[in-house]
């Protein structure tokens, strides 16, 4: 039977599957995804939509479309035996662009589906992998109709019982929590604020109702300890049975949907990646549901994995470039498993000082072997403000980092000579095989002329890129594809800025 190629296979098509696959194509690599069952699961199982995973849906382009069919929270709601505890409001500052948000896992794969179609690729539904095997230039996937595929790299996104994972011998440690839980998605008709997630606990801290709000008419999705029997599916029953019990008021179950019955288990890979298969998602890291971080780290696996793996595949990346993607997403994996393993044994802490961090912007690689030590790699701030040419409007900062290439900043103050600038601007392109996008922000009070800029520029008239980054006059800044501060130099000399873009991209 004739051998099937492709660049990357991508083994399963839920949220990361489809990130993966959607931004291996946007970066140009030819890319296949299978998935074993026919119909995506109609459940919503993950809810939970982080301000950062709205970040990465802008720079993939589908921000608008998951926004309009998101459901916005705007705060949690607490009860213990009845009467208020804390009320939490989900407050951002204003240079975060997007907030927290409600949409269920069924809406957000179908989106994704549909994005990635747009780009050329079906998920090739039906299809099971039952073996794979590598050598020193493939990996070579056997699938349940007796074909193989043979491709540069596998990407398992195939869940904590990860084909893929077995396959490539990695050892997925952990425990499960000996309680069962039932979830159901209801109607509910409460007068409580719409948009918050409630939270409701009795005489027993462990007995616990989290409803979170879903787009519809009064609609949530409800969970707790389960009062059906072992391994029945839930009905509207159980569910009032706890409402009756844990609710803050008078309230009645409508409408069920869709039940279940789950435990908590929480298992972190040993390793992100053996030889050419890489893991992202459920198929390295699973946790307890706890501040809903779930979903949102699988995507950003796929975001930090996908623009790697392209200029791996492309022939133009440095020999640590794809190592660090088990160096940088693994440690995030570890912190989130035992935070939300911390959390669902314990009433979680102060909920506003963590915002930032249950909002996935804090995560940083300073221990990276493709970040430069200038900097922590921390994400790049946004800012509006900026003032581009030809437009009437002010200009956003993310708008310039959400290509699929990295971005030099160069800001330019009252001492830093243009010369200066289009060294370091030609020196960067050529190191980054002209791969790299460079814009020059030009101070209120800079010396620089645009019209001596060889580099596209924006001004700064007011201020903005100032303060979010507090830049030395003539610093620069390497931005990776995914947002992540690369290096943070002083100045815009070629030599440094060559050095620190030898952390991503090979010689020429």
């Amino acid at each position: 039977m004739h051998e099937e190629t492709v660049d990357v296979l991508v083994v399963g098509a839920g949220p990361v599957g489809l990130t993966a696959a959607a931004e291996l194509r946007r970066h140009g690599v030819h890319c296949r995804i299978l998935d074993r069952v026919t119909e995506p699961p109609p459940y919503p199982k993950a809810v939970g939509v982080q301000p950062r995973t709205f970040e990465v849906w802008e720079a993939m382009g589908l921000v608008g479309r998951a926004l309009d069919a998101a459901l916005p929270l705007h705060g949690q709601l607490t009860f213990t035996d009845r009467a208020p505890g804390p009320r939490t409001a989900l407050d951002l500052p204003a240079n975060v662009p997007y907030r927290f948000a409600a949409l269920p896992q069924y809406t957000t794969e179908r989106l994704l589906a549909e994005h990635l179609a747009g780009l050329g690729t079906e998920v090739e539904r039906g299809v099971a992998l039952t073996g794979l095997r590598q050598d020193e230039d493939h990996v070579r996937a056997v699938l349940d109709d007796g074909r193989t595929l043979a491709a540069r790299y596998a990407v398992g996104c195939d869940g904590a019982h990860s084909t893929v994972r077995k396959a490539a011998g990695i050892a997925f440690d952990g425990d499960a929590f000996p309680e069962q839980y039932m979830l159901g998605d209801v109607e509910l008709d409460w007068d409580l604020p719409p948009g918050h997630v409630v939270r409701a606990t009795g005489a027993d801290p462990g007995d616990v109702l989290v409803a979170v709000p879903l787009p519809g008419h009064r609609r949530y999705r409800i969970s707790s300890r389960t009062t059906a029997p072992d391994g029945a599916a839930p009905g509207l029953p159980h569910l009032q049975a706890v409402l009756d019990r844990l609710a803050p008021g008078p309230v009645t179950a409508h409408a069920l949907r869709w039940s279940s019955t789950f435990r908590i288990s929480h298992r972190l890979a040993a390793r992100y990646r053996a030889g050419r298969v890489l893991l992202a998602g459920d198929a390295a890291h699973i946790h307890p549901p706890t501040g809903a971080q779930g979903m949102n780290t699988g995507i950003q696996d796929a975001h930090n994995l996908a623009w790697k793996l392209a200029l791996t595949v492309h022939g133009l990346a440095a020999d640590t470039l794809l190592d660090s993607y088990h160096a940088e997403r693994r440690p995030v994996g570890e912190e989130v498993v035992g935070r939300t393993v911390r959390h669902a044994r314990s009433t979680p802490g102060d909920l506003t000082a963590n915002l930032l961090r249950e909002a996935q912007l804090l995560i940083a690689y300073p221990d990276s072997p493709v970040t430069d030590p200038s900097c922590d790699g921390g994400r790049a701030p946004d800012c509006t403000g900026l003032q581009r040419p030809l437009t009437g409007y002010p200009a956003r900062l993310h708008e310039l980092l959400h290509g699929p290439r990295p971005v030099l900043l160069l800001h330019a103050g009252p001492r830093t000579r243009a010369a200066d600038l289009n060294a370091a601007a030609d020196a960067a392109r050529a190191a980054a095989h002209d791969r790299l996008d460079v814009h020059v922000i030009l101070a209120a009070d800079a010396a620089a002329r645009p019209d001596d800029l060889r580099a596209p520029w924006l001004g700064d008239p007011r201020g903005a890129f100032r303060r979010a980054y507090a830049p030395r006059d003539g610093e620069a800044l390497l931005v990776r594809p995914d947002t992540h501060l690369a290096a943070r130099l002083p100045t815009p000399a070629p030599a440094p800025l060559t050095t620190a873009l030898r952390r991503l991209f090979a010689p020429r």
